[in-house]
């Protein structure tokens, strides 16, 4: 039995444009589960660029399941991007310094959304953005060039800006028996053993 390395950096001979995205991640804050790769059509080096306002002392994290498909442009804004809007101006005077400091919000202050979590088996489009906070449940698809601003049910698509619900993939009983089988958990011996079944129609 032959099966994909996960471990290998470029699965694809000869083309380094799409990777196993866990083996070319370097910020601790970034979490990505086995097999789940990013296609890119310049530099994979682009992913973490694409993840905006990521800063260490927010302590966010984006966590990123199995087997998801990630494409060329995705962005993730992460909770840095948010400004303090309680006063008569969001403007951060602060981090440009001098007397402005003085004015420098405590982090409990600013809007912190936690962590941004994609589930396994996850399809992004290309060019869309995930905003702060946002969870995206197994089995979503998210259309080219959409806006998440809110939390994604399993196995739903959603597209636009802000993206809303397209539709289920699945009826709602089919749904909760696929979240109840966690096929990406299954050991990859046994993944492999089952492609036709896992790619093949679903009634």
């Amino acid at each position: 039995m032959q099966i994909p390395d996960k471990d290998e950096k470029f699965p694809l001979a000869h083309y380094d444009r799409l990777c196993f995205l866990k083996n070319i991640i370097t910020n601790p804050n970034i979490e990505v589960g086995d097999y789940t790769y990013y296609d890119d059509f310049e530099d994979v080096a682009n992913f973490e660029k694409n993840v905006k306002y990521h800063y260490d002392f927010l302590g966010d994290k984006l966590i990123i399941g199995k087997f998801c498909m990630i494409a060329s442009g995705v962005r993730f804004i992460m909770n840095g991007a948010n400004h303090k809007m309680d006063g008569i101006t969001a403007y951060p005077f602060n981090i440009f310094g001098k007397d402005w400091k003085r004015v420098e919000p405590e982090l409990s202050d600013l809007p912190f959304k936690g962590d941004t979590v994609i589930g396994n088996d996850v399809w992004i489009g290309s060019s869309a953005t995930i905003m702060p906070g946002v969870k995206v449940g197994d089995g979503a698809i998210i259309a080219t060039n959409a806006t998440v601003t809110k939390d994604v049910a399993p196995y739903t698509i959603v597209g636009g800006n802000p993206a809303r619900e397209i539709k289920k993939r699945f009826s709602t009983e089919k749904i909760a028996e696929l979240l109840a089988l966690k096929w990406w958990n299954w050991d990859i011996k046994k993944i492999t053993e089952n492609l036709e079944l896992l790619t093949g129609k679903t009634s």
